[in-house]
């Protein structure tokens, strides 16, 4: 997954207002104590489009499993001025130098976690992965999002420079949909070269994800919704989840 698709990612992805993203997580984190300055790591952190402005703020480090979007993480960490370090690990398998102030994981990283065992073995590393007192945040693609407005549907897009054909199919009994991406970039002599991807992401229930999160050893597990410091409503497109690492003794 995101082998040759990392090339075209940052031009499909555009319109996402990363610095919207970044205020509304820096809010999160300011929400849960964590200050300027605080050692942050960033799981499925992509091309870095969000870890690059939360670097203004914080000392990032952005880890995925994808080498390719690592590649293109790194020099535009280094075009904006940035000293943000990048790592190649799974989520499911977090393990960091130090232990951080605050680990993230945004933009759907928890939906690519297909099996109950993959979202516990990210929690328990990312419990590991936290200082005492050490805050958690991410964000899924609701239930609805996934099942209703996804699901069994085919989206397409067509602009002079890129083109895409992505059908969805909708599975009930395991909650996931399966998305297939041919993708069509067009090259200087005219011609288009065709990039396949697959991918799948499972729809997490609100009540799950917070009962992980207990299980996990977190306390003040909390869900939020569509990028608002509300509790979520059943027409929520996206959850944002925020816990806390208790300090020993609590």
């Amino acid at each position: 997954m995101y082998a040759d698709f990392a090339a075209v990612y940052d031009r499909l992805m555009q319109d996402v207002d990363y610095a919207a993203w970044a205020a509304f997580y820096t809010a999160l984190l300011d929400s849960l104590g964590v200050s300027p300055g605080a050692a942050v790591a960033e799981c499925a952190c992509g091309t870095g489009g969000l870890t690059v402005p939360l670097a203004a703020q914080y000392d990032m480090t952005g880890i995925d499993l994808s080498e390719e979007m690592l590649s293109l993480a790194a020099p535009k960490a280094k075009s904006a001025g940035r000293n943000v370090r990048f790592i190649r690990q799974d989520m499911r398998r977090l393990r960091l130098m130090r232990p951080a102030d605050a680990v993230l994981a945004t933009c759907d990283g928890v939906n690519y976690l297909l099996k109950d065992n993959d979202l516990a073995a990210f929690l328990n590393a990312a419990f590991h992965a936290l200082k005492p007192g050490g805050a958690l945040a991410f964000d899924i693609s609701s239930f609805g999002k996934l099942r209703g407005t996804l699901g069994d549907n085919v989206l397409t897009l067509s602009e002079e420079d890129v083109a895409y054909i992505w059908h969805n199919r909708w599975s009930d009994s395991e909650r996931v949909v399966r998305m297939n991406l041919s993708i069509f970039v067009r090259r200087p002599d005219g011609a288009y070269d065709r990039i396949v991807e697959q991918q799948a992401q499972r729809a997490w229930d609100e009540q799950e994800v917070l009962d992980a999160l207990a299980k996990a050893g977190f306390r003040q597990a909390r869900a939020w919704g569509d990028r608002r410091m509300r509790v979520p409503s059943p027409n929520d497109q996206r959850l944002h989840f925020t816990a806390i690492k208790p300090v020993k003794g609590e």
